[in-house]
């Protein structure tokens, strides 16, 4: 089961540890997806969010 995070700084720290996060935007909002080694963590942000958060993650990103 996937892992939802609402902390936006804590998802950017989980990111260091991720093989990829796909990013899957929707008419409402934008989803992130981080897969780690054991985990698939999630958070759902606004679309002018998951830019900025986007572009502070240390993993490769994929657009979905």
């Amino acid at each position: 089961m996937p892992v939802e995070i609402k902390d936006k700084e804590k998802f950017i720290e989980l990111s260091e540890k991720a093989i990829e996060c796909r990013v899957k935007k929707n008419k409402e909002n934008t989803k992130l997806k981080l897969r780690t080694g054991k985990y698939l963590y999630t958070i759902k942000l606004d679309s002018d969010e998951a830019d900025d958060v986007v572009g502070k993650l240390s993993c490769p990103t994929v657009e979905i």
